[in-house]
């Protein structure tokens, strides 16, 4: 998957940050999705759809994602194009359905007040609200240029208290299962994890 490569290229040389939380969200795609007792080949559709969630990003300024302070109302728009911006760049490759749809619905919430089409409940497919739930893991425990890292518990409460409206309540409840048997951060990914074996993702 050669796109996939150039992809998480592009990513690093525009902002390593993002690369590094593309790699813990794919990590902790993968997790849920072992704990939903997914199949292989979906588990690891999920690891490459938590790792590329943000590619979009290659299309918003560099400076507007390393602002370090509050973004205004017309940066926040310009920065809630990055769904969009993703779904054009995997669009009609060899990236699976799965990836694709979480790319473009990772911050769709469930009470319908998410971007970039404000669909609600289980209207979002199953990829999206796997995504959205590591996405907000990794976020709240990564420090940022406008805020420190929160700790592990103080994420899951978060997650906690945003079940049912933005969050899917049998997602948060497989990642905390999870978190009580895997450390967080996790450690880097290998090289190997972009590999790709008979049309397949390399496994876990």
């Amino acid at each position: 998957m050669s796109l996939i490569t150039a992809l998480v290229a592009a990513m690093q040389l525009k902002d390593p940050y993002t690369r590094g939380h593309g790699d813990r969200v794919g990590q902790a795609s993968a997790l849920i999705g072992v704990e939903l007792r997914l199949a292989d080949d979906m588990v690891a559709a999920l690891r490459l759809a938590g790792t590329l969630h943000d590619i979009g990003k290659l299309g918003v300024p560099g400076g507007l994602l390393r602002k370090p302070g509050p973004l205004t109302a017309a940066e926040r728009e310009t920065v809630q194009r990055h769904p969009g911006h993703g779904y054009a760049l995997v669009r009609g490759s060899e990236v699976p359905a799965v990836a694709r749809v979480a790319v473009l619905h990772h911050h769709e919430r469930l009470d319908g007040r998410g971007y970039p089409h404000g669909l609600a409940g289980r209207h979002i497919p199953w990829p999206a609200r796997i995504v959205a739930v590591a996405d907000a893991l990794d976020a709240m425990t990564s420090t940022r240029s406008y805020r420190q890292a929160r700790s592990v518990p103080a994420a899951l409460a978060e997650l906690r208290s945003c079940e049912g409206s933005q969050f899917d309540p049998s997602v948060v409840d497989a990642l905390a299962r999870a978190l009580a048997r895997h450390p967080w951060p996790p450690p880097p990914p290998p090289p190997a994890l972009y590999a790709v074996r008979g049309g397949r993702s390399a496994s876990l």
